[in-house]
């Protein structure tokens, strides 16, 4: 393939000269083309020249193949053939059967709650698809769609670029994660109560602080800030600590690990959206819709509150 752009061939050459062929005389296949006689004989001396050889004698008033005509004839409509059916076949999809790995951009605290559920559900509807989860978070998920590095994401975002599209999969809000053998919290958190605590807080930006600094312009006893929340949980078990989490994180964490509690927090911050995201370049690609469908699916199914 190479070597024929290096020597200019023009496919659009082979169809004129298919044209030639199948009508026998270049009179015929302009009309058929809907080219001047002009264009279509300058075709036939490009390719021509191209090939080397004649592809064309002259039989009385008509154009016969020659031998190298012929045999450049029978190759070209198999593989021309081929070419339009593949351009122009419907692209067929069946989870069953497919085998695509697609690459699917998580927030650490989506990863938790939505990767189970999402795995267990392909797992009955396309059992051989494969995936591929990707850390991403707010800050970061516009560039891995925009460059490919996944095919759909599902986290917190902020603005994007127009090529990327976005549907709200859900609202949740915070919560606080304890230990109920360490920390004195009661069946009613309140304000005094929470912030007389130390505190595990999440910060995307490296230092002490979270959501909850930026929001009510309080400040935490923060022991620790960790970059994200997967492994909160675990920090959180056997200490006094308090964690301010999402409360599908919580709900998951109590349920595997029955030292952990939870309780409404005595304020609340803006509920946030998690969206999913994907490029615009995906839109049209089953496979990726499909997937998408799953996602849209498995968050319906959770129990969620309005947002406040």
């Amino acid at each position: 393939m190479q070597e024929s752009y290096g020597r200019d061939l023009d496919l659009n050459l082979l169809r004129v000269f298919l044209v030639v062929a199948d009508a026998g005389s270049v009179t015929a296949a302009a009309a058929r083309l809907y080219l001047t006689q002009p264009a279509v004989s300058a075709a036939l001396r490009r390719l021509t020249t191209a090939v080397g050889a004649p592809l064309f004698v002259r039989r009385g008033r008509s154009l016969a193949l020659s031998s190298r005509g012929a045999a450049l004839r029978a190759k070209a409509q198999l593989h021309l053939s081929a070419l339009v059916e593949a351009a122009l076949a419907p692209q067929l999809f069946d989870p069953v059967t497919s085998e695509r790995v697609l690459r699917v951009g998580l927030s650490d605290a989506a990863e938790a709650w939505l990767l189970p559920r999402l795995l267990r559900l392909l797992s009955r509807r396309a059992p051989r698809m494969s995936l591929i989860a990707v850390p991403v978070q707010f800050r970061t998920v516009g560039e891995a769609l925009s460059n490919g590095r996944v095919d759909v994401a599902v986290t917190v975002a902020d603005e994007l670029p127009p090529s990327v599209r976005r549907k709200t999969l859900l609202w949740t809000d915070l919560v606080c994660l304890f230990d109920r053998r360490h920390a004195r919290v009661g069946k009613r958190l309140t304000e005094r109560v929470y912030f007389a605590h130390e505190h595990v807080i999440v910060s995307y930006n490296a230092d002490l602080r979270g959501i909850i600094e930026d929001a009510l312009h309080k400040q935490r006893r923060t022991r620790c800030s960790v970059a994200g929340f997967a492994n909160v949980p675990e920090i959180v078990e056997g200490s006094a600590l308090l964690a301010t989490v999402p409360r599908l994180l919580a709900e998951d964490a109590s349920r595997r690990r029955p030292a952990l509690a939870w309780r409404e927090l005595p304020f609340q911050p803006s509920a946030a959206s998690t969206d999913m995201l994907w490029p615009v370049t995906a839109e049209d690609d089953d496979a990726c819709r499909f997937l998408r469908e799953q996602l849209v699916e498995v968050t319906a199914q959770l129990s969620l509150r309005a947002p406040r």
